[in-house]
């Protein structure tokens, strides 16, 4: 696996997984939404912490810097 995710995309995603933790936290989400978005937010926090989204992978996007 090649990183293939850059720096800006890893910290928006563990935002955006984080307001919905809070979200589910505080009761706001509930129900099937809140599984469907609490899973969302686990593949953002997995794929943020190894820097490597399949989904880039399958449609050719690579956020990651080059190194020289």
């Amino acid at each position: 696996m090649k990183k293939n995710m850059g720096g800006a995309d890893r910290i928006i995603r563990i935002i955006i997984a984080a307001v919905v933790g809070v979200l589910y936290w505080q009761g706001i989400i509930e129900g099937t939404l809140a599984y469907i978005l609490l899973a969302v937010a686990g593949v953002f926090l997995i794929t943020s912490f190894v820097s490597f989204c399949p989904l880039y992978t399958i449609v050719g996007l690579n956020t990651c810097r080059v190194k020289k």
